[in-house]
């Protein structure tokens, strides 16, 4: 800026608008215009005022956003992790194909509990040895032993409260039911079967009200 350089006789030098200003008010005995002191600025502090915090608000929103990340990818894993495990009882079965998994299940283990409370009070069941009902039907399964099983071609069909199951199993065990002249434990058929059984949903639950075997 502009300073004061000197007074000669007759004369003054003067550069910078204020400065000028201030010696004109000086002649004409008005108070002079006050000058602002020199702002401090201490360069060390350049960095911190380049990086500003943000708002509040944007740091409620960053810390919400990633806390829902997190639980997003917490969530998935698990479901990964653990994935939708068959049914382990006819309560938890959603499906013809888990009632019908559950009940080789229990046949497989001998529960005869379940597997009598699995028909209904007016079962019918179709074999290539004929007509079963339920007391029949659950002295044939009760005389199985029964040690390896597999499903396959599962096919259901949902009508309003009966589902529809189709589909073919191979087993792999021995039947003390005696039939065809023959006494002591047979081995049950090991060519796949094809079945059908219908399932009706009551008031306790599922149960299955039909069921034919074909070889």
């Amino acid at each position: 800026m502009f300073t004061r350089v000197s007074r000669l006789p007759g004369f003054t030098i003067i550069v910078g608008p204020l400065a000028a200003v201030n010696w004109l008010c000086g002649e004409a005995g008005v108070r002079p215009v006050p000058t602002k002191a020199k702002s401090r600025y201490n360069h060390a502090m350049r960095a911190n005022l380049a990086v500003e915090s943000p708002p509040p608000s944007v740091s409620l929103m960053l810390a919400f956003a990633l806390t829902v990340a997190m639980f997003a990818l917490a969530f998935t894993s698990a479901c990964t992790f653990y994935g939708d495990h068959p049914a382990r009882a006819f309560s938890e079965a959603t499906g013809g194909d888990g009632l019908e998994r559950v009940f080789w299940k229990e046949v497989k283990a001998a529960n005869w509990v379940e597997v009598e409370r699995a028909l209904a009070s007016n079962y019918v069941g179709v074999t290539p040895g004929g007509m079963l009902d339920r007391s029949a039907a659950l002295e044939q399964y009760r005389g199985w032993q029964l040690r390896v099983y597999t499903l396959g071609d599962l096919k259901t069909e949902l009508n309003g409260t009966t589902i529809v199951v189709t589909y073919t199993i191979t087993m792999n065990g021995t039947s003390n039911v005696s039939g065809g002249g023959t006494a002591g434990p047979q081995p049950l058929p090991t060519t796949p079967q094809h079945m059908m059984t219908v399932w009706q949903q009551q008031k306790a639950g599922w149960v299955a009200i039909a069921h034919s075997v074909s070889q």
